[in-house]
């Protein structure tokens, strides 16, 4: 791996990581009436097609940081949906 990868992958990471304090305070709350579900479709799709468009280009970074920022919009409209009566 070369700086510049080294580089991506670190950025994409803490990209990626900004939804974890939301995701913990609603843990925490057992509360999601302030999660945006419509935001984190579109930011679902806009990871989607980052991962497609890392495909394409063969960049690890894109791909294994915009599945792992996947897995947590993923888990976050889960605690939304899981905690829907708790609002």
């Amino acid at each position: 791996m070369d700086f510049i990868e080294g580089l991506g992958l670190v950025a994409g990471i803490c990209t990626s990581s900004a939804v974890v304090p939301q995701l913990v305070t609603t843990i925490k709350k057992k509360k999601a009436s302030e999660v945006s579900t419509v935001m984190f479709v579109v930011l679902l799709t806009g990871n989607a097609l980052w991962v497609y468009y890392g495909i394409d280009k063969k960049d690890v970074p894109i791909i294994a940081t915009n599945i792992f920022t996947i897995c947590l919009n993923v888990a976050m409209l889960f605690l939304k949906y899981k905690y829907r009566d708790n609002n």
